[in-house]
């Protein structure tokens, strides 16, 4: 049965966190909230339980699952190829809500879906989010709702959808955004925005000038 904890307080959210992180390491999945919105994640470095995620939403690996990290410096051991102007965008905008999409280390062994040697990759900007990965590690994170429909705001709708699916789910209120992370592909030589979200092409440009936007 899925267990719940309030981490808006202080005692619920020192459990919660805890048995996240053992459920996160027994290859379960739990969901926790970001900046944008909740989350359901396992551990990326589990085929098994990246494999269980997706079966959780009703999704196909045609749609590989990002890579949330607690820290940039996570990237060195995950990227390769990962350009000046790449660094210019964590710099600026991690912890945030802007995905890089990344060429991953050949050497991991990983299985996120059809990746095609690469990885959507982002830091997100909520304490609990933050204190989780720096707990366990890379994870792969996905929005907390079944395939094609919406995105849970907060922990009610997203336990609501996925159930007992879920080992732990860790309830900060609502999230501060609806809006979804912007995605800009880093591994050509210019930037290309992907999918416009909680940043636009004019706000990145502010620091990677030929930023181009896909058609």
């Amino acid at each position: 049965m899925a267990r719940r904890y309030d981490t808006n307080d202080a005692t619920d959210r020192a459990t919660g966190l805890r048995e996240a992180a053992s459920a996160v390491r027994r290859g379960e999945l739990v969901v926790l909230p970001t900046d944008t919105l909740y989350g359901v994640g396992a551990d990326a470095f589990s085929p098994e339980a990246v494999n269980d995620l997706l079966l959780a939403k009703g999704r196909g690996r045609g749609m590989p699952t990002p890579v949330l990290i607690g820290s940039p410096n996570t990237l060195h051991g995950l990227v390769t190829d990962f350009s000046e102007q790449a660094w210019e965008l964590v710099d600026a905008f991690w912890p945030g809500a802007l995905t890089l999409v990344a060429r991953h280390q050949p050497s991991l062994q990983w299985d996120l879906g059809d990746t095609h040697g690469t990885v959507a990759v982002r830091m997100p900007l909520h304490p609990v989010a933050i204190e989780l990965l720096t707990e366990v590690g890379p994870m792969a994170v996905s929005s907390a709702n079944l395939s094609g429909h919406p995105a849970p705001e907060d922990c009610d709708a997203a336990q609501e959808m996925l159930g007992d699916s879920i080992s732990v789910y860790l309830d900060a209120g609502p999230t501060p955004g609806i809006v979804p992370s912007s995605i800009v592909d880093v591994t050509g030589k210019t930037p290309l925005l992907l999918r416009e979200g909680a940043l636009d092409a004019e706000e990145l440009r502010k620091v990677v000038p030929d930023l181009e936007v896909a058609s």
